[in-house]
């Protein structure tokens, strides 16, 4: 056993090769105010550090750009001296590439934890970007936070992601991916935003997705009789009013529940759309039958919306509950809401419209043929919603709202 002086406090120190016999019979022999160590001879800058209580923790000193480190390993107990000699070697290691890791570590402390991080990413892209944002903080909610939340954001692998992916997956593959979609791109956002290193892997790249089938489910004339007729069960106006101009116009959900009364003109017969899906405004030719139901809905003097909600100025936010009663009735539970704008889609493509009517109406931006869209007169495309209307009520054989 050798004594050498302490560079820090001016204390004496041991320098021995470490055992656990040594380290187990390891006294503080400082004043209470100056540390004590006792160093290795077989790793250099390697040592336990003794403190008044008779805790131990392992530490390891080093050189960073002339200045003089000192990286706390853990606490003897916790770690054994065989790991804690193996990750001295490796910050010893990190130490010749440059690396300091004591300022990885403080670095890493201050990184964002999931739970965090997502909220800068609901804040400043999705709900700046994305009409769907509350999709995103949706899977965010049930996905992400229950598995990862209080996780440091750098902490997440590929074998993380991959594992939940597969987790859902067995549920829901279409989840799956959209959920794999979106941590891509929040994963890239954080390397933009600088809230991780440059050199940090997106840890959701490189995993394979589901095999996806496109859904094509719409109601044949037999369901959709049993369906307007569950429809007119149902006690609100407005409940039943959406579901009805679901079938109508072909508007997707959060559309309608979004439209005011000052967006429909009874003159022009059409309901301006002024934020879309695809970002764009769309003016929806209405036929006959939804302009009755529009004119047969009481109108709260105080609330803009066409179909109001319970809270004051709001609109309807949930048809879930209503619709699944709906469903449930009609015996069609494997029916998705969504199912009737391709339900309105199927009706007017089997009654002669042309694709390219369809497309239009629907306000689909993945056609290439918008020059023949420009083309379209408001006309031809209340012509078709007319016939689609007046051929699926005169099926059913049914009023529109108070009927039943």
């Amino acid at each position: 056993m050798t004594l050498r002086r302490c560079d820090f406090r001016g204390v004496f120190e041991m320098v021995k090769r470490l055992t656990k016999s040594i380290i187990d019979a390891a006294k503080y022999t400082g004043d209470g105010r100056s540390p004590c160590f006792i160093w290795d001879t077989e790793i250099e800058s390697f040592g336990v550090r003794v403190y008044p209580s008779g805790k131990k923790s392992f530490l390891v000193d080093y050189y960073h750009q002339g200045r003089k480190r000192r990286y706390t390993i853990g606490k003897y107990g916790h770690i054994t001296l065989h790991q804690a000699r193996e990750l001295a070697r490796e910050k010893l290691f990190s130490v010749q590439k440059g690396i300091d890791p004591l300022f990885e570590r403080e670095r890493d402390r201050g990184a964002e934890t999931v739970s965090e991080f997502c909220q800068i990413y609901i804040e400043r892209h999705a709900k700046q970007k994305k009409k769907s944002w509350r999709k995103d903080e949706s899977y965010i909610r049930r996905f992400v936070l229950p598995k990862w939340g209080s996780r440091k954001l750098n902490s997440i692998t590929g074998r993380d992601v991959s594992n939940l992916h597969i987790e859902i997956g067995e549920r829901s593959p279409i989840a799956a991916n959209r959920l794999l979609q979106q941590l891509s791109k929040m994963f890239n956002l954080a390397k933009r935003w600088q809230v991780v290193d440059q050199a940090w892997p997106n840890p959701a790249s490189g995993i394979d997705k589901y095999r996806e089938v496109k859904r094509d489910r719409w109601l044949d004339e037999g369901e959709l009789s049993r369906l307007m007729v569950s429809i007119q069960e149902e006690q609100s106006p407005y409940v039943k009013a959406a579901f009805i101009l679901y079938l109508l116009t072909g508007v997707r959900k959060s559309e309608l529940l979004n439209a005011r009364w000052d967006d429909v003109s009874f003159r022009r017969k059409e309901l301006c759309l002024r934020e879309t899906k695809n970002g764009n405004s769309h003016h929806v030719p209405l036929s006959g039958p939804a302009i009755e139901i529009l004119k047969q809905l009481p109108r709260d003097a105080e609330n803009a919306y066409i179909l109001p909600g319970l809270r004051a100025g709001r609109p309807l936010v949930n048809l879930d509950k209503a619709w699944f009663r709906v469903r449930s009735r009609a015996g069609l539970t494997d029916v998705r809401l969504h199912d009737l704008r391709r339900t309105m889609a199927s009706w007017m493509v089997q009654g002669g419209a042309s694709l390219h009517l369809v497309g239009s109406l629907l306000n689909h931006r993945s056609l290439k043929t918008t020059e023949v869209y420009a083309r379209l007169s408001n006309k031809s495309l209340r012509d078709v919603v007319d016939t689609h209307a007046e051929r699926m009520l005169k099926m059913t054989s049914l009023r529109i709202i108070n009927g039943g």
